[in-house]
């Protein structure tokens, strides 16, 4: 059943309570933004005085009083400080050192291991140390290898004079065989005896005396390099024995 539409009456009716709240609230909103705080009724609350700053202080400069004393000369002026005229250079960067393999003795050969060594190794130069008395390649006598030249005597000699007083007044005389080294520098060492005359004293004269005063063109190898050589000689002492008639 089809509801049948309000009439004007009815419509007025239902807008006047929506009217009425309208106006309320705007009437509540007008009358809360004109409210003001009303005053406090305690007197020292209300209101009380704010102390004026207090006034700029001004520094107190003390005066000069004047003296009689007598004043010293100013100090003399500051060093002024200055750079250095000299500017160090850059370094120098070197590359690294690769180690090249030597041999104690030098050879012939261009190869690093064509030198003589302490021990023996792959190399083409000698090994190991020898136990003979001579300088030859692969012989153990006093003589002289192929390779090298024997040394040359150019200062020195014992004399007559040389005689010790108490082998001659004993009548002691005799060949003394002695071995010695001459060295590089051509000087002589570690003389010893290897057959004695039969007198000590002799013995000892001649190789103090062959140490002192002898002195060599050292021995040389291929190369002409000095090397050290050893010698092996004999000395006669001889007494001369005056006649009996005498």
């Amino acid at each position: 059943m089809p509801l049948a539409p309000p009439t004007p009456a009815e419509r007025l009716r239902a807008a006047l309570p929506t009217a009425a709240v309208v106006a309320l609230i705007g009437y509540a909103l007008v009358a809360g933004l004109a409210w003001t705080n009303p005053a406090p009724s305690d007197p020292a609350i209300a209101t009380f005085d704010v102390p004026p700053p207090p006034p700029d202080r001004v520094p107190v400069v003390p005066k000069k009083v004047a003296t009689h004393r007598p004043r010293g000369a100013a100090a003399p002026p500051n060093l002024r400080s200055q750079a250095t005229p000299i500017v160090a250079p850059p370094p120098i960067i070197l590359p690294p050192l690769v180690p090249v393999v030597a041999a104690p003795v030098a050879g012939r050969g261009a190869d690093p291991s064509a030198g003589a060594a302490e021990r023996p190794g792959p190399g083409s130069g000698a090994g190991g140390i020898g136990n003979g008395t001579g300088s030859g390649g692969s012989g153990d006598g006093d003589g002289y290898g192929d390779d090298e030249t024997p040394p040359r005597l150019i200062r020195g000699r014992l004399k007559d004079s040389d005689y010790p007083d108490q082998a001659a007044e004993a009548g002691s005389g005799g060949t003394v065989s002695v071995r010695y080294y001459v060295e590089v520098d051509g000087r002589v060492t570690g003389c010893r005896v290897t057959h004695s005359s039969g007198n000590a004293l002799l013995d000892a004269t001649t190789c103090r005396l062959i140490e002192k005063r002898f002195r060599y063109d050292p021995s040389r190898d291929l190369d002409g390099r000095p090397v050290r050589s050893i010698v092996v000689v004999d000395h006669d002492w001889i007494v001369e024995r005056e006649p009996a008639d005498r």
